[in-house]
């Protein structure tokens, strides 16, 4: 496919990706302008406050003023005063990775990854750069500079998941950086490569092991504590078209509180305000920012909450156990029958190393993304602990992972751990 080509449908499709998340928060916000102010008020608030919706789902931080009446009424202190909210709200990030890793494969399959990936980071920054310098207003003003660099970084991580993967996969002859990449990596030492890439496949598998079984925790909780979520969404009285909006804001809210849920197993648990916390070993919470969603939130630590820690442990245990249990094709071995008991004693230890620093970095990265301000005083400290999450993740990820390893090379030393080696034919 022609370079040129490749340019203008990943652009397109970057575009449309953008769109598509900006009127995801755009149309029920265009029905509450309909039906709860029967279209009296001016349709620029409400186009405003979709972009910066979709601005903050990125990362973007947005200086709020508040009017005197509004700022009295929240009775919070320094509400007077213009403050940040710099809480993203992942669900906008996450589709914008699923696009960005779209275009990067399909670029890569293309033979011209770096043109399609240049193309789709080019329109993103274009659009949140447009959107800030379009949106400002009094009220909420977003960073320019954010605008054009966040969103533009987060799809640019979907196109390098996806090219990479792609290259990885299939390469193309034609794609110079695929080309270029797979020469680096076939210039390292066999063992070294295999060391990477089994850490990290069990770091980010037990990463995302840990926030899988998260988001399930989180799914029984808003189903057994529905009652308490839709008396909290009664109370705000935001009518059927406000309730529209208030669940597409949960929604993009969900991811943030799948990754507290996560923090919560590994034990630092997460903030919900200067002086709260929310962990196993107990709950102390004021006032909570009015999340029906929140509702969820267990009022008291339940027993044997510290088993959680479990979780990743035994996901690091069994990935490296299946990545380790066989023997890599650089791997020595002399004779026609060579026995797989050949994995030195430090193989898996130095995995282990590699896998607690990706499943720290997976892990880390994600509580600091999930966190911040969502207001004034009390409200500017909200999320998870990044440096005690970062630490958690990676000491029981390289327990598991080096417990895994070494049980995959006491297996290999057994005297019917054999792999049979064809002599090449004459």
């Amino acid at each position: 496919m022609r370079r040129t080509t490749i340019a203008l449908l990943a652009a397109l499709e970057a575009a449309v990706a953008a769109l598509i998340g900006l009127g995801i928060a755009l149309v029920p916000l265009m029905l509450l302008w309909a039906v709860q102010y029967g279209l009296a008020v001016d349709a620029t608030v409400f186009l405003r406050a979709a972009a910066d919706v979709w601005l903050l789902g990125h990362g973007v931080d947005l200086t709020v003023q508040l009017d005197p009446v509004t700022a009295g009424g929240l009775g919070l202190p320094g509400a007077g005063e213009p403050f940040p909210i710099t809480i993203a709200l992942l669900g906008f990030a996450l589709l914008s990775v699923a696009a960005g890793r779209r275009i990067g494969r399909r670029s890569a399959a293309g033979g011209h990854s770096i043109t399609g990936s240049v193309a789709a980071v080019v329109v993103y920054a274009a659009v949140g750069c447009a959107l800030a310098l379009v949106a400002g207003a009094d009220v909420a003003r977003a960073s320019v500079g954010q605008a054009t660099l966040l969103p533009a970084f987060t799809v640019a991580i979907g196109v390098a998941i996806g090219a990479v993967a792609e290259t990885l996969r299939e390469p193309s002859p034609t794609d110079i950086a695929g080309g270029f990449l797979r020469e680096r990596l076939s210039q390292l030492p066999p063992g070294v490569l295999d060391a990477i890439g089994a850490a990290v496949r069990i770091g980010a598998g037990a990463a995302f092991a840990l926030l899988g079984v998260a988001a399930v925790f989180v799914a029984v909780l808003i189903t057994l504590d529905y009652a308490t979520i839709a008396g909290l969404s009664q109370s705000l009285g935001a009518g059927i078209d406000g309730s529209i909006a208030l669940v597409v804001g949960e929604l993009a809210f969900l991811p943030n509180l799948v990754v507290w849920t996560a923090a919560w197993m590994l034990g630092p648990g997460f903030a919900l305000g200067t002086g709260t916390i929310v962990a196993p070993g107990g709950t102390l919470l004021g006032p909570v920012p009015g999340i029906p969603l929140l509702g969820a939130i267990p009022g008291a630590a339940p027993v044997f909450g510290v088993l959680w820690l479990l979780v990743p442990v035994l996901a690091a245990f069994i990935g490296a156990r299946l990545v380790l249990g066989e023997p890599p094709s650089g791997w020595p071995g002399a004779g026609p029958v060579a026995p797989v008991d050949v994995m030195p004693w430090w193989r898996p230890i130095a995995v282990g190393a590699g896998a607690a620093l990706v499943a720290a970095l997976v892990m880390g990265l994600l509580a600091w993304w999930s966190g911040g301000a969502v207001g004034p005083g009390r409200l500017a400290g909200v999320g998870p602990d990044v440096w005690a999450v970062a630490g958690i993740a990676a000491a029981t990820v390289g327990i598991g992972s080096i417990s895994g390893g070494f049980a995959a090379r006491v297996q290999t030393k057994g005297p019917s751990a054999r792999r049979r080696v064809t002599a090449p034919r004459r």
